[in-house]
């Protein structure tokens, strides 16, 4: 009989609260990834201490893509077996969470055991707990257990889910774009989620560095258009975006997504520069 196969990679701390990942959920939940996905599976790899996260996930997706499943992975045993309790109590009904979801949960790591590919596999606050060295053998393994036509979400945020930033990625474990997602009522500086930047990126926002020069460009452009505060914080955040278009920057956002206080640009643009 063949020996089970250990998790790849270490627990996380497990740090866990309701609506901490509402930012990246309503971005992969407008993924044409998914959307266009037949009976997509979408794994929450590492959703830590409790099974909310993964909960939620699916009750957010499911509302644009009935067929959904989602998958829960965690390496510590103990979060695996308090999740499936949690989940036995949703499907019991009494809780907010549909008592027909279709959730699962099992052991598991960056190897993601699953019967079949992933759609969409998001990785939140887990890469932030390695070295940098360690994300691209993280990368490559998540990314060879996509579909063809799959991504992988790979970020970080805040512990209450107002700063958040990730890299998607596709099947070949290309970087594709860094998006980042603020809360703008009462935001002071856009560079806030600097300290919440991806595990490839957060040790390159130094001068010189790519990232370094969009945080600047953000701030700037935060500052300069400041007499837009007067009419609302989206007014200032859509100049700010416009701004950095108006720069160069390869935007990839639209108006609809910059309202919720995002901005994508292509991974290329803000890389780090790996022979410095």
């Amino acid at each position: 009989m063949p020996r089970p196969v250990s998790p790849a990679g270490h627990a996380t701390r497990g740090t866990t609260n309701t609506n901490r990942l509402r930012r990246v959920d309503r971005w992969i939940a407008a993924q044409p990834e998914l959307r266009h996905a037949d009976s997509p599976l979408v794994v929450d790899l590492g959703y830590g201490a409790s099974g909310v996260t993964a909960f939620e996930l699916y009750d957010r997706l499911r509302r644009v893509h009935p067929d959904v499943e989602v998958l829960g992975l965690e390496i510590d045993a103990d979060r695996v077996a308090r999740a499936s309790a949690q989940l036995a109590q949703i499907h019991a009904g009494g809780t907010r969470f549909p008592s027909d979801s279709r959730v699962s949960f099992a052991r598991g790591g960056f190897e993601v055991p699953s019967l079949r590919p992933a759609s969409v596999i998001r990785a939140f606050n887990v890469l932030r707990q390695y070295d940098e060295a360690d994300v691209a053998e993280a990368w490559r393994m998540m990314c060879s257990r996509l579909t063809p036509g799959g991504i992988v979400v790979e970020g970080t945020c805040d512990e209450i889910g107002r700063v958040s930033s990730w890299i998607d990625l596709d099947n070949r474990a290309n970087p594709r774009h860094l998006t980042i997602s603020l809360r703008l009522a009462e935001l002071e500086r856009p560079s806030i989620v600097a300290e919440r930047l991806p595990k490839a990126l957060i040790h390159h926002n130094v001068p010189g560095e790519r990232v370094h020069r969009l945080m600047t460009d953000l701030d700037t452009s935060w500052d300069r258009n400041v007499g837009l505060g007067t009419f609302g914080a989206v007014q200032r955040w859509l100049a700010v975006v416009a701004d950095l278009r108006a720069a160069g920057w390869p935007v990839r956002t639209t108006k609809t997504r910059a309202k919720l206080g995002e901005l994508t640009v292509a991974w290329a643009s803000v890389a780090p520069d790996l022979a410095g």
